[in-house]
């Protein structure tokens, strides 16, 4: 319950600013938990004695902050908010499942086409070789969380179609897991379209990551692009200063 809040007649900035930034706090400060419903419009105005409309917009702000999701017709939801050490390679749905989240993803394409030059370059592929290009939603409980295309050789994956779930799981399957990988990420600013795949404003910035992940023998074997919503993503590195 969000109590204690008391308006600062020093601060300069609207009402339901000082609101959000109390609101906000209190999720950062873990008084509520992930897929929590936030109180209501009625029951935050009571609760902290200003009107339903600076309640409103308080909450939005918390919604385009991404700490909190709308459910038409049921309410609002503290947001989940995933954590990757670096240091791990691991696939979405592994991730999200060890957090207790539900991994589902949105199928945009499944198909088998000629490699382009970059994808041969990053696969050490011939020219002409086909590959199998997967283009998805990465979902946590129905929320975008990622959008993201995988290219893999056609010779390790002959039927995309046939992935439903977990890419790494069928690979592992099929004995042909990645062990390591290499990774790059960047900050960019999504354009119009990745915007509306991921529900944000068109311009907010996102993370871009490129994976290239390899065999025990050193073959790559998956080339993949992630669009990250950075309200929802942390990566995190554990670091340590070499012996003297």
């Amino acid at each position: 319950m969000s109590t204690g809040f008391q308006i600062d007649l020093n601060d300069n900035s609207p009402l339901y600013m000082q609101v959000a930034r109390k609101l906000i706090k209190d999720v950062r400060d873990g008084l509520y938990q992930v897929d929590q419903a936030l109180p209501s419009e009625r029951t935050l105005s009571e609760q902290l004695d200003v009107s339903r409309v600076t309640a409103r917009k308080a909450i939005d702000q918390l919604v385009e902050q991404g700490l909190v999701v709308r459910r038409r017709g049921s309410g609002n939801y503290i947001a989940p908010r995933i954590e990757q050490p670096l240091s791990n390679l691991s696939s979405f749905s592994e991730q999200l499942q060890q957090r207790g989240y539900q991994p589902s993803s949105q199928w945009l394409r499944r198909e088998v086409v000629l490699a382009d030059p970059d994808e041969q370059l990053a696969l050490g592929l011939s020219p002409n070789t086909r590959v199998a290009r997967l283009e998805r939603l990465r979902l946590a409980d129905e929320l975008p969380m990622a959008y993201e295309v995988s290219v893999i050789p056609a010779t390790v994956l002959p039927r995309p179609e046939g992935v439903s779930g977990s890419l790494y799981a069928h690979l592992d399957k099929t004995g042909h897991m990645p062990v390591r990988a290499l990774q790059h990420i960047r900050a960019l600013n999504a354009p119009a379209k990745l915007a509306g795949q991921l529900e944000v404003p068109e311009g907010q910035a996102v993370l871009f990551i490129t994976r290239v992940g390899y065999l025990e023998s050193g073959q790559a074997v998956e080339l993949t692009h992630s669009y990250c919503r950075s309200d929802h993503y942390d990566f995190v590195a554990e670091m340590r200063r070499p012996p003297a």
